[in-house]
This record gives structure tokens, sequence and C-alpha cells, in this order.
């Protein structure tokens, strides 16, 4: 055998190794139940109580009601007690499970001693960082942003320093037991660099790396620290999009992306949003970012955002 073919050989065969592997990754991507399992008793293990943030609506009220339905506790927070209130009685009516209600407004300073003083006493053992803010629905330039200096401020202080805050707090409870799970929200939209939503999605960059630091450095204490990266999920902060095949009912997406919680430091949460995201990554940035995309994303964004106000003003 010469060298050339030798080479040729060599070359096919880690070719061959290089897509078993993918595909093999991919399987993981299609069935989650086979190469994740998690028991039915998976959660209660972890502790009594579940702590979600921003759980009034959307996102977070699914993963409060998800949690309560499998047999946790639930602590939920965001600044509006009315709503809270109301979650909390559908919650504890629909399950029987326990709900405490925490009013707080995420985008203030100095609130985090108060929340500390009412979870002190709780053994937690899920922690769902789910209260995020996004500027605007309408994509825009980073100076044409309206009150830049406290939409930088609300930003940060919403989608950065309360994970980082909530993370403090609970963390060394989870640590102590040598058990746990923290779900941080972050967005399908940072995983490239995003224009004409540059602040929101650099906050959500740093849910990410923080995310993945804090998992590589507490996972020899038994905790799952999981990034959830969604796309399209029809939300407030959505626009409520129409549900499809690529944008998930906030239930829907939420019990997706529990079946992933062993799947890794990230995860998008669901098949078509882990493709979605691959394709993403995929276009060269030249065609991403050319100004006749950038354009035609904000004509797109406005003329939903209009349709959307034209629809609700005719029903009233």
């Amino acid at each position: 055998m010469d060298f050339m073919e030798l080479f040729f050989i060599s070359l096919g065969s880690a070719v061959v190794v290089y897509y078993g592997v993918k595909l093999l990754l991919f399987s993981r991507v299609l069935f989650p139940k086979m190469w994740f399992p998690l028991s039915k008793s998976f959660f209660t293990s972890m502790g009594e109580w579940a702590v979600v943030t921003g759980a009034s609506e959307g996102i977070g009220r699914a993963y409060a009601f998800m949690l309560a339905e499998k047999g946790m506790n639930v602590v939920i927070m965001s600044r509006t007690k009315g709503t809270l209130d109301q979650v909390a009685k559908e919650i504890g009516d629909a399950t029987g499970r326990r709900v405490k209600v925490i009013v707080s407004d995420f985008i203030k300073e100095n609130i985090f001693s108060e929340i500390e003083d009412q979870l002190k006493d709780l053994n937690i053992g899920v922690l769902v960082n789910n209260v995020g803010l996004l500027p605007s629905l309408i994509p825009s330039k980073f100076l044409e942003s309206a009150e830049l200096d406290q939409t930088i401020t609300k930003v940060i202080n919403c989608n950065v320093k309360t994970m980082a805050k909530m993370c403090k707090i609970i963390l060394p409870g989870m640590e102590n037991r040598r058990k746990g799970v923290i779900v941080n929200i972050s967005s399908g939209i940072a995983s490239i660099p995003f224009p004409l939503f540059t602040l929101y999605a650099s906050s959500k960059v740093f849910v990410e790396r923080f995310s993945q630091g804090l998992q590589a450095e507490y996972k020899d204490k038994g905790i799952i620290i999981q990034a959830v990266a969604p796309f399209g999920v029809s939300t407030r902060m959505g626009g409520y999009q129409k549900t499809n095949t690529i944008t998930f009912s906030p239930e829907d997406f939420v019990k997706s992306s529990l079946q992933y919680l062993r799947a890794g430091d990230k995860t998008h949460g669901s098949v078509s949003h882990t493709v979605l995201g691959w394709v993403l990554q995929s276009i060269p940035p030249k065609v991403l970012y050319a100004e006749s995309v950038l354009h035609s994303l904000q004509d797109y964004a406005n003329e939903k955002v209009a349709k959307k106000a034209s629809i609700m003003k005719s029903k009233f």
C-alpha cells in the first residue's frame, strides 16, 4: 500500500467518524427522553421548593406550573402583585402545592437583601432565572433607543444582575446539600452578534457564559446549571406570535426544554430551535449584517406590531 492510498483511506475513515459522531449527537437532540431520562421523583429529590423569577406570565409562569405539577412547592416572583396572586391561586387550585408570592421589581436597586430574608428558611432545590427585559419589540440601533441611559441600567439590572444575585442567594444551600438545579433563560439570538437588538442580545450572552462557568465550578457538587436559549415562544415579549413548529406556546416549550435538563450547560430546548440555531450560525456575517437585511428586519417588525395594534384596536 503506497502513501497516497494510505492517506485517502485515513482521510475517508476520519470523515466517516466525524459524521458518525455528528449523527450520534443529533440523535441526542431527537430523542432526549432516551438519552437524558429523568425519574418521576427527580425534581422533588432536589429539594422541597422551586423559585421562579418573572413568573407572572409567559415562560416563567409555565415553569412554575410545571414544577408544581411535578410535586414541588413554588416561590413566584415578579413586580405585579395582582397577577402573581392570581397565578398563585391557579397553581394551588390545579396542583395542591404551596405557593409563596414575592413582589420584586428587578429593574430597581437594593432589592436583594429583602428577597434573601424571605427565602432563607426554604429548602430550595430548583431556581429558574427567567425574568428579562427586552427594551423594544421594534429593532433599532443602539443610539436610537429611547431613554438610552435608563434603558442600559434597566437591562443590566434585570437581565444580568438579577441572575447573578439570585444565584448568590440560592447556590450556597445547594452546595451544602450537594444537589440542585439552576436554569437560566437566555435567548437564541445570543448565538451570534445580533444587530438592532445589540443590548438585549449581549445581556443574554452573559447569561450563557455565566451559566457555563458556574456549571464547570459546581458540577462536582451534584448541581445542574444550564442556560436555556429559546427562539420563538408566544409571549408578550415576543408579540404573542401564532404558534407553529418554530414558535411554541410557553407551556409546550417548557415541557420540551425540561427533557434536555441533563443535556449539558446549554440547550435550545427543542429540536426545531436547535436546528434554527445551527442555521443562524451558518449564515455568513456579510449576508446577515447587510444594510438591506437589517432594514427588512425593521420593516417586518414594524408591520407585525402595527398589525397587532390594529387587531387590538378593533376589539374595543
